[in-house]
């Protein structure tokens, strides 16, 4: 799924805990943000050869909006670890490790990792094994799941659809203050 999908999606999430519960401004920006972050960190790779070295921005944004096999030659190093913060930026263990972690400090769920698990879980049925499959299972392995490609005409159509679907239901089913 793209980006503005998948913090739109975490944001409608945490509209609705928000109305079970309170949360603060920072938890529901930190649950956005990594919402997003995760197609988004592979990039830094990439973005420091452009400041550091001698790639360009051309390479860096044409990476960003590239389709499967038209992707611009990067160098070994920055491709290797282009790819595998990809790989574990989408990695269920991985945000497994980080969650029980995080767990184990803090005595409870922190909120926000429910905007990387959103993401890790959207994307493996949103990707197809044609278009960036999401190794869900990494470092085990980088197979991914052949899921439906979320560049799909129709399915952005149905998705962008369902959003805004949501929204107005969220909208229509905003407390409103009590006149009595």
């Amino acid at each position: 799924m793209d980006i503005v999908a998948h913090t739109l999606w975490a944001a409608a999430g945490a509209t609705v805990i928000h109305r079970r519960r309170p949360l603060t401004r920072s938890t529901v920006l930190v649950t956005l943000v990594l919402a997003a972050l995760p197609d988004v960190i592979h990039l830094l790779p990439i973005a420091s050869w452009w400041l550091f070295a001698d790639g360009t921005f051309g390479a860096l944004w044409g990476y960003a909006v590239a389709v499967p096999g038209q992707e611009p030659g990067l160098p070994p190093l920055v491709g290797l670890l282009s790819h595998h913060l990809h790989c574990v930026m989408h990695s269920a263990p991985i945000a497994g490790l980080v969650t029980l972690a995080l767990w184990a400090v803090r005595r409870t769920l922190w909120l926000p990792l429910l905007g990387w698990w959103s993401h890790i879980v959207i994307d493996v049925f949103t990707h197809s094994a044609d278009y960036y499959p999401v190794p869900v299972l990494y470092p085990f392995t980088q197979r991914g799941f052949d899921g439906l490609a979320w560049i799909t005409p129709w399915f952005m159509a149905l998705n962008y659809t369902a959003l805004a679907a949501v929204a107005i239901w969220l909208l229509m089913g905003k407390k409103r203050p009590d006149r009595g």
